[in-house]
């Protein structure tokens, strides 16, 4: 029988692809600018490392209310019942998440300092 995963079940997953998927759009999209910046003198890589970090705080907020929900349902049904890898990956994304996310802001603040025009 085939089990159906529910979207809920799903949610485990959004910080592990959130954050590095933040992170890789974060790098390239720094790489992109940095002409631009260079020719109008307006660095967007400070606003765009905000925005994205809170791409990857939103993953991990999924990720956090989906752990939550898995110990709601661990604790309702008992451990027995409960699939142990979904709190783990739902625990291991929320963390990801947040690191990637602290990585993004830092490339940002550097870009406060350093803007891509020195040579």
């Amino acid at each position: 029988m085939v089990r159906r995963v529910l979207p809920r079940e799903r949610a485990s997953w959004a910080g592990l692809a959130s954050g590095p998927g933040a992170w890789i759009v974060s790098t390239q999209l720094n790489y992109a600018l940095t002409p631009w910046i260079c020719a109008s003198k307006v660095n967007l890589v400070p606003v765009a490392a905000i925005v994205l970090a809170a791409v990857a705080i939103a993953g991990a907020v999924v990720s956090w209310r989906a752990w939550r929900a898995a110990a709601a349902q661990e604790a309702e049904l008992g451990a027995a019942v409960m699939e142990a890898p979904r709190p783990f990956l739902a625990g291991v994304s929320i963390l990801l998440a947040v690191l990637f996310a602290l990585v993004i802001l830092t490339q940002g603040a550097a870009a406060l300092v350093l803007n891509g025009c020195e040579r």
